[in-house]
């Protein structure tokens, strides 16, 4: 396997020498590319904070976060944006679509901006439509799909650009099971068939039960990580269960 995001030492602390709160502390990690990985923990352990990092969206307090050999921290903005723009895609639990562009226009803005040209446009946006089932639907705006469909269309748009790494931020959260279950296996499509490498934060266990490996926050620490190895979903599930219910995080039930 070839290492594509390396992270060392991360810490972030907010607030005034005083009333400091530690988020995460001292996490080692780092992300092959190919795999699917989960992050996941209670409320509070940090895993939004880490993935924010991760994904140049914020800064750390303290470590280093390497992606193809470059030191992120070393970048300034208009380097970042470049970065994000040609590197990374975005998987957001509320979708962040844009209402005034229709179903194709969104998925197309991040070649637009990039100033790709218009013929290479038209034909990466089909592709990748045809891909997540939307080819029926670009002509519509998002406020005429339906939820689930409103999350490809926002997966159509992250992979587009064919990223090195993308990262989904409870990408699930806001569906239900059956557009949930949909977009999962999409997603794991993605992996497989595209080589995509996901990170994925989310507090369900059945949505982790897709990944190939979970990395548990408790206090801002790793506390454990699962790999899947050749269990079955259904096997890796109460595996992950079992790790919650020692933390103290969510569940489901699934299955």
């Amino acid at each position: 396997m070839i290492m594509l995001l390396n992270a060392k030492g991360l810490q972030k602390v907010y607030g005034r020498k005083g009333q400091m709160y530690t988020a995460i502390r001292a996490i080692d990690l780092s992300i092959d590319r190919g795999e699917f990985v989960g992050v996941m923990g209670p409320s509070g352990s940090g895993k939004t904070t880490l993935l924010n990092i991760m994904s140049t969206i914020d800064q750390p307090s303290g470590g280093t976060v390497e992606m193809n050999g470059q030191n992120i921290g070393a970048m300034n903005e208009k380097e970042l944006t470049m970065f994000r723009r040609n590197h990374l895609g975005f998987i957001f639990q509320d979708y962040n679509l844009l209402d005034t562009l229709t179903i194709e226009e969104n998925i197309a803005l991040p070649l637009t901006l990039s100033k790709v040209d218009v013929h290479e446009i038209e034909q990466r946006v089909h592709q990748t439509a045809e891909i997540l089932g939307l080819d029926e639907l670009l002509n519509k705006y998002p406020y005429e799909a339906s939820g689930g469909q409103q999350q490809r269309t926002a997966v159509a748009r992250a992979i587009i650009v064919k990223p090195d790494l993308i990262f989904a931020d409870e990408p699930t959260g806001a569906l239900d099971s059956k557009s949930a279950t949909t977009l999962l296996q999409m997603l794991t499509r993605l992996n497989e068939e595209e080589t995509a490498t996901l990170l994925m934060v989310t507090h369900d266990a059945f949505s982790a039960s897709y990944c190939h490996r979970i990395l548990f926050l408790k206090d801002g620490e790793i506390f454990t990580q699962l790999d899947r190895g050749r269990q079955s979903r259904k096997e890796f599930f109460q595996k992950i269960l079992d790790v919650l219910s020692a933390i103290g995080g969510e569940a489901s039930d699934l299955f």
